[in-house]
């Protein structure tokens, strides 16, 4: 009890102190609020970043290979430009033989194409596929459905739009039924994809801005001298690497590519989104550790010479608390106290700051604040402010309460 008591003193005087110097202790806390902002900023961005890699990979599909002419984010691509294109036929043929997969689908792509319901007009990316692409992106359509196989192989007029396709078009009407023009040519509107987002403010894989139409269509419209895409999903009781090999094994062969010669295609997977959040997540913590340590440390500083003066200017207060009993462990206690009420005003304030400012980052880059944040936070301003007030308060408990009494 009488511990509890002490900490009880030790909390109302030290918020005594702080509110009779009100300028004082915010500008003390200035350091704390940077390096606190700064910290905070650093995790909802990682957060953000996270959780949009988990997402970005969920639209990709788990377990799925995708070969395609060109290999994504490599340096030499000069290389996959000069391969020749992957034609609808190979694909046929992977679909046919590779016995290893739970579904081979092909997909095209055509870029930034019009699409337009009335007088409403947005561009987005046209994708071509069957209805197995279902299986190897793992998700379904939030509304209405997927074109089903006879509408594939036959190719109807059918598309299923993204969410923001379906946003800016329709904005408050129900999509389902309607008839939009995708490149001047009319399809009805079977299903719209949920939202998904991007990553890394790129809208590469993200279905948001996409239409998919049936293969066949795709090609009347659009003509097929384009490269396809094949999305490979294996089978679930299979070596994921041994299935891999024979996959690249026999594509060659489909290919023929001589035995000598490296491959002339390229086999993605979602494993090059783990390397660029790696990257993106290294050089923020790098930078943000930086500007963490700096400011934290000049607000440490701070806070270690506002409590040398207040130890000064409350010397004969401290000689008096003595003389009356006080013991050395009260007078620590409270001007730690003092010393960590400083930095968490201080953590509070940067948390203040933070999340309108994570609102805002979150318009270029992922962001997310959750509670674990604001505690890591929080923490970290405790933290700087004992170790910045031990040496003040140690001074203050050991002093003599008679040459204490007797200052000037």
């Amino acid at each position: 009890m009488f511990r509890l008591h002490e900490l009880r003193e030790g909390l109302r005087i030290a918020f005594t102190a702080i509110i009779s110097n009100k300028m004082r202790s915010v500008l003390t806390t200035l350091g704390i609020v940077i390096g606190i902002v700064v910290v905070t900023l650093m995790a909802t961005v990682i957060e953000g970043l996270g959780t949009a890699l988990d997402n970005s990979i969920k639209s990709l599909g788990a377990d799925v290979y995708y070969i395609s002419k060109w290999d994504w984010f490599s340096d030499e691509w000069w290389k996959s430009r000069n391969r020749k294109e992957i034609s609808l036929a190979e694909a046929r043929q992977m679909q046919e033989k590779f016995t290893l997969a739970e579904a081979v689908v092909p997909v095209v792509q055509a870029w930034q194409k019009t699409m337009k319901y009335r007088n409403k007009s947005v561009k987005g990316n046209v994708i071509g596929t069957e209805e197995a692409y279902l299986i190897t992106s793992g998700v379904v359509p939030e509304q209405g459905r997927f074109f089903n196989d006879l509408e594939g192989s036959s190719g109807r007029p059918v598309c299923v739009i993204g969410h923001d396709v379906a946003n800016t078009l329709f904005e408050n009407e129900d999509p389902i039924g309607k008839t939009i023009k995708i490149n001047g040519y009319s399809y009805r509107v079977i299903g719209v994809f949920e939202k998904e987002g991007s990553f890394l403010g790129s809208a590469m894989f993200s279905k948001d801005s996409q239409s998919f139409i049936p293969l066949p269509n795709f090609y009347r419209v659009f003509g097929n001298e384009r490269s396809i895409d094949i999305h490979v999903k294996m089978g679930p009781d299979v070596d994921k690497e041994d299935a891999k090999a024979e996959m690249i094994g026999l594509f060659r062969q489909i290919r023929r590519v001589p035995p000598a010669d490296e491959d002339d295609f390229g086999v993605n997977t979602q494993d090059f989104l783990k390397k660029i959040f790696e990257s993106v997540v290294g050089t923020i913590g790098v930078i943000g550790f930086l500007i963490t340590s700096l400011s934290l440390l000049v607000g440490g500083v701070g806070i270690m010479n506002i409590m040398f003066v207040s130890v000064k200017e409350r010397t004969k207060e401290i000689g008096t608390r003595k003389a009356l009993g006080a013991k050395r462990r009260t007078i620590l206690i409270q001007f730690l106290i003092e010393a960590a009420a400083l930095c968490l005003i201080g953590g509070i304030i940067g948390i203040g700051l933070s999340y309108p400012l994570s609102l805002i980052i979150d318009t270029v880059l992922p962001s997310s604040m959750p509670l674990w944040v604001v505690g890591v936070s929080l923490s970290i301003s405790i933290t700087v402010g004992l170790v910045s007030g031990i040496v003040p308060a140690y001074t203050a408990a050991r002093m003599n309460p008679v040459d204490a009494l007797r200052y000037e």
